[in-house]
């Protein structure tokens, strides 16, 4: 029973490692972590449960733990204590957010969500032609041929089909397909999630 216990405790740690090693966020216990965007709908309190619905319509229903933490996008940056989602989520609902969580179907859990405020969430999905690591801007073409650039948030979340990966490795190649969602800000197309096709 202890080897097995210390075989169990092995795998999770190497699974951490290797998550880690090609910068996957990874959730404690081991599951990927993956994002969704979209405007809150609803918060439920009493289940702790928060709605989310997205671009195509369809609507998300997330836990929250005391370890769910939030990050105020349009407030400075303001980091928000885990385990005060209840408090700093009441009234939100019609805030546009970006919701990092683990698991799949009706059991997912909220790990981080990112509150950009009522600013209107928008979605390209396009090629990417040029990345400027140094500027932090991706170039993407979309089906009919036009070119936007735009600049990646300090806090973009880039979502992969192997999960989320570390802002610092900004996003894809040229020639990768991909999604951005985007609020614009004083003329700049800012992208808070980033998901890769």
């Amino acid at each position: 029973m202890i080897a097995q216990s210390v075989r169990n405790a092995t795998f999770a740690f190497l699974l951490l490692a290797l998550a880690s090693a090609f910068g996957q966020d990874v959730a404690k216990g081991g599951d990927v972590v993956h994002a969704v965007a979209g405007v809150i709908t609803k918060i439920d309190a009493a289940a702790k449960t928060i709605a989310l619905k997205t671009a195509d319509g369809t609507e998300h229903v997330f836990k929250y733990t005391e370890r769910t933490t939030v990050h105020a996008a349009k407030k400075g940056g303001e980091e928000v204590k885990a385990g005060a989602v209840d408090t700093y989520m009441a009234g939100k609902e019609g805030t546009h957010a970006v919701i990092r969580y683990t698991g799949e179907g009706g059991e997912k859990t909220a790990t981080h969500i990112e509150d950009l405020g009522k600013a209107s969430l928008q979605v390209s999905e396009g090629t990417i032609t040029h990345i400027d690591k140094a500027a932090r801007t991706v170039t993407i073409r979309t089906e009919d041929g036009t070119e936007d650039t735009y600049h990646v948030a300090q806090h973009a979340t880039i979502d992969t089909a192997h999960g989320i990966t570390k802002n610092s490795e900004l996003v894809g190649k040229e020639g990768e397909k991909v999604t951005v969602h985007y609020t614009e800000e004083t003329g700049e197309k800012i992208v808070h999630l980033f998901k890769h096709v």
